[in-house]
């Protein structure tokens, strides 16, 4: 058995959404993506985008690669831009967002999915590295929902999807801070969900196992072929798995789903 698979293209990744969903049900939509230059998030933007929604690409610094999502949305009919800013900057976010909610009229999806991770162990673990963690896949997704949220309220609709990890569920040696920032994220999900479901918008949580991307293959064939052992289905994901996902969570389907956990991860974390 290979630990590892190849990565579907950027084509590959709409024809395989427009088999599960039709081209047309996020027509109308207007979602934003954070971090969706690579990796899962790319993956989410053109899936997006081939279901029909007008996808913001936000980056923070590889203004190739997210355009490089833009075309592959442009390239399968779909329509989307690229915008630069940080999100762990909440002064610089929330401007951002605000310019383009006068752009495009207020977003209908936000997509929490920009994140690091800045391992070490416990002990040896710095400041700056807990800070790293925390201010871009915690905080960065609190400044973007609360940015949104109003916009969203005025409408009476929206869903707020927050990217989190099976390692918030679980924990992991070596990565207490990121485990941290991404089970917070999980109590964040709840609280939103149960403040705003009044107002008709659904926030909910996808949490990704091991997933095919350039950094998972970074870690090494050994550790790959050591996480595989925890996986009953015996394979790593592909980030078309994530934006399966998304995409239900995203469109009407889920207009009765609010403040649930979802993991994509092959089993690995069934109880």
């Amino acid at each position: 058995m290979s630990s590892t698979q190849d990565i579907l293209s950027p084509t590959q990744v709409a024809e395989h959404i427009r088999k599960s969903y039709n081209a047309q049900l996020l027509a109308g939509k207007v979602a934003l993506v954070t971090g969706g230059s690579r990796g899962i998030g790319r993956s989410i933007a053109i899936a997006l985008g081939a279901c029909g929604a007008r996808v913001v690409v936000n980056y923070a610094g590889n203004a190739s690669a997210a355009q490089e999502t833009v075309a592959a949305i442009e390239a399968v009919g779909g329509q989307a831009r690229a915008v630069q800013f940080d999100v762990s900057n909440s002064t610089q976010t929330t401007e951002a967002i605000k310019a383009l909610e006068k752009e495009f009229g207020g977003f209908d999806v936000l997509v929490n999915n920009a994140g690091v991770s800045r391992d070490n162990l416990f002990i040896k673990m710095k400041d700056e590295e807990w800070d790293a963690n925390i201010n871009t896949n915690l905080k960065g997704s609190f400044v973007c929902s609360r940015a949104v949220t109003m916009g969203m309220m005025r409408k009476r609709a929206g869903k707020i999807i927050n990217i989190s990890s099976v390692i918030g569920l679980t924990g992991n040696v070596g990565q207490a801070a990121y485990a941290a920032s991404k089970a917070g994220l999980l109590g964040l999900t709840k609280s939103l969900a149960k403040e705003l479901a009044s107002r008709n918008i659904q926030v909910n949580a996808v949490c990704p196992g091991y997933i095919t991307t350039d950094m998972t293959s970074a870690h090494g064939e050994k550790l790959i072929e050591n996480v595989l052992k925890q996986i009953p289905m015996e394979r790593l994901g592909d980030p078309i798995e994530i934006a399966r996902m998304v995409v239900f969570l995203a469109s009407d389907a889920s207009n009765y789903v609010t403040g649930q956990t979802f993991a994509v991860d092959g089993g690995m974390t069934m109880v």
